[in-house]
């Protein structure tokens, strides 16, 4: 059915770990990217927040792409923290539908 196809693009509410938002706030960011973390919502947790983005599921699997360097790599150290951080917002992106390839 044609009708399902938009479904995809709807806008999923996702919350992203505080160290993974600072990350994406000083990175260099599309238009859209960079919309979806204005227009978030901070929620206080402990000693630090979550950041809850509503946004298409391309755009956070993109804003996921681009915090690969949290999980260090060539030349690059990782703090324990931030991988941490960045895996659980990858969960929550691995469960919403997978996009092309």
């Amino acid at each position: 059915m044609e009708e399902d196809a938009p479904a995809l693009e709807l806008p999923v509410t996702l919350d992203k770990p505080g160290k993974v938002a600072d990350y994406l706030r000083a990175s260099e960011l599309d238009p859209a990217e960079r919309a979806a973390l204005d227009q978030g919502t901070t929620v206080r947790r402990g000693q630090g927040y979550t950041l809850r983005v509503t946004a298409a599921p391309a755009v956070h699997h993109r804003l996921l792409a681009r915090c690969q360097l949290l999980d260090g790599g060539p030349g690059a150290s990782a703090v324990p923290a931030q991988r941490k951080a960045r895996r659980e917002y990858e969960n929550r992106v691995i469960t919403l539908t997978p996009i092309g390839p």
